[in-house]
């Protein structure tokens, strides 16, 4: 993933596949498939700077799955593959 580097508090991530199938079976067409609010990290910046000056570390590694807020992410291709971005901020969890 040459090329993209995101600065300060931002994150990198590739968004998981939407669940085309249910519990039970059926398959869901393409429209009705929601997009997932998880994402594997994939690169992570610097981190912020404070109030005080100092650098504060990003809470969040590469290969990190996340759950995050959707309407907050800002989406890009490099190549041929998707990625979102999204501000350390709008992470809402970690998913083990």
């Amino acid at each position: 993933m040459a090329g993209l580097n995101p600065l300060a508090d931002w994150v990198v991530a590739e968004q998981e596949e939407a669940v085309t199938k249910t519990a039970s079976g059926l398959y869901l067409p393409d429209k009705a498939a929601e997009k997932p609010k998880i994402a594997k990290v994939v690169k992570v910046g610097p981190g912020r700077i404070g109030k005080d000056g100092k650098t504060i570390s990003m809470s969040v590694k590469p290969g990190d799955r996340i759950v995050y807020k959707s309407y907050s992410t800002t989406e890009v291709k490099v190549g041929d593959k998707e990625y979102i971005l999204v501000k350390e901020e709008d992470i809402l969890a970690t998913v083990k």
